[in-house]
């Protein structure tokens, strides 16, 4: 059995369809009551882990989001070290290669990499981009008209889709590949901002555009909606930098996959519900 934390999240529920299309069984933890069909949902709180020991003597291994990498994943750690969890995959980001936004963020990853390197457990790092899936943000904007309005429009990445991550991620975690691995994840094409608008236009067949604002403003009205500062904090710093030296583009998802990865009109294209 494989043990994802995270189970209902981006990446989280693309690798346990993945997994279960290729019947292997998967334990879904969750904080909702219902995980991806097929999954056993495990529920409980990963800051205080202790609760899933029983259910890891029957897990082979074991994928960690970025949501588990808090104050609980030394306790999951070594939980699973004991119960006989062989493998351990993280969901990295790759500011920890390649800075971008308030170091302290880029620290947590870190040191979450170090925590599952001296696991004991056979592991992999998938370090990621900047998910395509964080345009979902504008979603209320663009209901609401055919502007986005945000801070440093040429704020360039390389998106990367879900659906790639999970296929590699699953790589890993069936055992099949990747062990002791660090392996540095981007979409194909370096995008800005009014670049990404664009091409979800093209998608949804609306000339959609993108105004700047200052990036306090954007601050304010993002507190203002109940945000922690946290998000505003690690969104706004990571988009001044990037706009001033574009995040990595790599061709790791090609070598892995033996195929194209997806560009952000293919995210596009497979995400119009969600806009209309």
């Amino acid at each position: 059995m494989i043990l994802i934390t995270g189970a209902n999240g981006l990446v989280g529920r693309h690798v346990t369809n993945l997994l279960l299309q290729q019947g292997i069984p998967v334990a879904a933890v969750t904080r909702e009551s219902q995980p991806p069909n097929g999954a056993t949902a495990v529920t409980g709180d990963l800051f205080d882990p202790h609760w899933l020991a029983e259910t890891l003597d029957t897990v082979e291994a074991i994928q960690i989001s970025p949501r588990a990498t808090g104050p609980g994943l030394p306790e999951l750690l070594q939980l699973a070290h004991k119960h006989g969890v062989r493998r351990a995959v993280l969901l990295s980001a790759t500011t920890v290669e390649h800075p971008a936004g308030e170091p302290r963020f880029a620290a947590q990853f870190k040191a979450a990499e170090d925590l599952v390197k001296d696991s004991g457990l056979d592991w992999t790092i998938l370090r990621l981009a900047d998910f395509a899936a964080n345009a979902l943000a504008w979603v209320p904007q663009l209901k609401a008209g055919d502007v986005i309005r945000g801070a440093y429009a040429g704020a360039t990445t390389s998106p990367i889709h879900e659906a790639d991550i999970a296929a590699i991620a699953v790589q890993a975690l069936a055992g099949k590949a990747h062990t002791g691995s660090t392996l540095t994840l981007t979409g194909p094409e370096p995008l800005d901002q009014q670049e990404k608008v664009r091409i979800i236009g093209a998608a949804l067949g609306r000339p959609l555009s993108f105004q700047e604002l200052p990036p306090e403003q954007v601050r304010q009205a993002m507190l203002a909606q109940g945000l922690p500062e946290e998000v505003p904090a690690r969104l706004l710093g990571s988009l001044a930098d990037y706009a001033q030296t574009p995040g990595p583009t790599t061709q790791t998802v090609q070598d892995l996959l033996g195929r194209p990865a997806k560009t952000f009109a293919d995210w596009s294209n497979d995400n119009t519900p969600a806009f209309r």
